[in-house]
């Protein structure tokens, strides 16, 4: 392979919006994708019949449309699908909360704690994405969003729902929100992502792409290649040397694919950082096609792109905290999504498609499909005679479609405060890997190696899992800088 100036190793929208930044900036570009196909997390398949075409990875999008990456890219072809709704809350069968794009709206129906939704979720999105999404910003790209962030969601979800709401559908309708963050809701922080989806569902709504999230992935490698960048697919790294020569590498592959590649020739700091890593807990996943839409019991459900099939507020924290122990609740918090609701040409005409997921233990080898099945059955009866076939995925086989994804889990490693505050030293940050073994006394300080200065640019990095591109973002630019 001849030299080039930058090499990036994973195609996902990290590694792709960052070969798309360094190629703006007039560098030659290559992108190494192990996979037979770029995208990553942003992949389109026929997983269950022919014609139904199902999100392997991300579907709806928020982050994506809010991300300051994607809008300054300014991607054009890449056309949004929006429900009705964004979201429902299953309470009980007949019973649910609905999320608005309205902020106003949703919290009409919350009684007393409407106004107190408003208030936070009212917030303008702007600056609650920028604080969420480019958190590590100086000085910072909206310091009001980043006290209103601090100061309502640095808490436990558990303590939010207990100051701030008083009555059932505002507390489920927030610890669902929470749950997203794969954590139990007494951990710190968890406020905080619940903060930011509802933010963003008002501000920007909960879409998915048209047509698929591929899509998204190939406007990503359409602008890389009319700026003279490449992308090789089948092309698995399994080590520094096997790179060519360029001025700067970034990896878009989980914190311990890093350790894998790079080995001892990451400075001594960054190993040891590596080796206390923690993955977060594990998803099961379930695809499946539909001759009819889902027959919920509450018919405004049939209008959502996403329900929460939650139950009380207390049910999400006792299900999120069984798999936080260890073990896989009975009735799981199961985030289910209707694509074909806002996108019908996901399906043929008449027919629909859907996904679930809920929490396992990362690794777990069990088959959740009854655990998942049963809790939509009994909110929409008459659900199992509509599924003409269905497509599973547990954790094994999600890292065997993805190797990020390691024992299931797809943020790139678990979200607590601790661990956020690893990835902030691990995001924009570059290395020159030793030519030498560490065991030869190398301090990391050495020459550098094939691949110039060193820099992980994946979902391992802030803000985290999610298809917003901003670790990619922060990696290019700070390259950039360094150049």
């Amino acid at each position: 392979m001849p030299d080039v100036d930058a090499v990036v190793v994973g195609a996902g929208p990290n590694g792709l919006v960052a070969a798309v930044v360094l190629a703006e900036a007039g560098l030659r570009v290559v992108v190494l994708e192990a996979a037979s196909r770029a995208g990553g997390a942003l992949r389109t398949e026929e997983l269950t019949l022919p014609g139904y075409r199902h999100d392997v990875g991300a579907t709806v999008l928020p982050l994506a449309l809010a991300s300051p990456a994607f809008r300054a890219l300014g991607l054009g072809g890449v056309a949004f699908s929006h429900p009705d709704i964004p979201l429902g809350h299953a309470l009980a069968p007949g019973r649910s909360v609905l999320l608005h794009r309205s902020a106003a709206k949703t919290a009409s129906a919350l009684g007393r704690d409407g106004r107190r939704w408003e208030r936070v979720m009212g917030a303008p999105w702007q600056d609650i994405a920028v604080a969420a999404l480019d958190p590590i910003a100086v000085p910072p790209r909206s310091a009001r969003g980043l006290l209103r962030l601090g100061a309502h969601g640095a808490w436990p979800a558990t303590w939010a729902m207990r100051g701030a709401f008083r009555e059932e559908p505002a507390r489920a309708l927030f610890a669902g929100l929470a749950a997203h963050a794969a954590l139990p809701l007494r951990a710190w922080l968890t406020s905080a992502y619940a903060i930011t989806l509802g933010a963003l569902a008002h501000g920007v709504g909960w879409p998915v792409v048209t047509g698929g999230s591929e899509r998204l992935a190939e406007a990503l490698v359409a602008r890389l290649q009319a700026l003279g960048g490449e992308v090789r697919t089948g092309h698995r790294v399994g080590a520094l040397a096997e790179l060519p020569s360029a001025r700067v590498t970034l990896l878009d592959v989980g914190a311990r694919q890093l350790r894998s590649i790079a080995g001892e020739r990451l400075p001594a700091g960054v190993r040891r950082r590596l080796e206390r890593w923690r993955d977060g807990p594990g998803v099961f996943k379930l695809d499946w096609a539909l001759h009819a839409p889902i027959p919920w019991a509450d018919a405004s459900l049939a209008r959502a792109g996403t329900v929460h099939v939650g139950g009380t507020a207390a049910d999400v924290v006792a299900a999120e905290r069984a798999v936080a122990e260890g073990g896989v609740p009975a009735e799981p918090f199961v985030l289910l999504v209707q694509p074909t609701v806002a996108d019908a040409s996901r399906a043929p005409d008449g027919r629909h498609t859907a996904w679930a997921y809920c929490h396992v233990p990362n690794g777990w080898s069990g088959d959740a499909t009854e655990l998942i099945e049963s809790r939509v059955e009994t909110l929409a009866p008459g659900f199992r005679e509509r599924v003409l076939a269905r497509h599973a995925m547990g954790p094994a086989a999600l890292e065997a479609w993805d190797a990020n994804l390691v024992g299931g889990d797809i943020g790139g490693g678990a979200m607590d405060w601790r661990q956020l505050l690893g990835r902030a030293r691990l995001t924009g940050r570059g290395w020159h890997p030793s030519t030498r073994s560490a065991r030869s006394g190398s301090r990391g300080d050495g020459p550098s190696a094939p691949g110039g200065t060193l820099y992980l640019c994946s979902a391992s990095t802030l803000p985290g899992g999610g298809a917003q591109g901003m670790g990619g973002w922060h990696a290019a630019r700070a390259a950039l800088a360094r150049l």
